[in-house]
């Protein structure tokens, strides 16, 4: 019966489907994490130039690594990049960044 239950455990998991992905079903590479910490700022980019999913995860990725952002969501459709962070980030460090991934920052959404 031990044999029994260890199959049982090893078919159910195999029937879960793959979940473990980044990319949403409209293509971001970047969930964004959810809601803000308390103490956590969340501010909206305005972007030109995205048009797929390796666009948003380039500017993603770029912005992530400015120093205390915890969560970046970007959407080429709407060219919006939702960016938390730990504290007010400096927008000319987000330029930057953005420039850097190969787009243009308009500004504050």
């Amino acid at each position: 019966m031990t044999a029994t239950s260890a199959t049982s455990a090893t078919s159910d998991t195999a029937a879960v489907p793959a979940s473990d992905s980044c990319c949403t079903p409209e293509s971001s590479c970047h969930s964004g994490g959810g809601t803000a910490q308390a103490g956590e700022v969340t501010t909206t980019y305005k972007v030109t130039g995205m048009t797929c999913g390796h666009c948003e995860g380039a500017v993603s990725s770029e912005i992530d690594e400015l120093e205390g952002v915890t969560s970046v969501q970007a959407v080429a459709a709407t060219g919006l990049v939702t960016v938390t962070s730990a504290a007010p980030l400096d927008d000319e460090a987000v330029r930057a960044a953005v420039d850097e991934a190969g787009y243009d920052l308009v500004g504050r959404a």
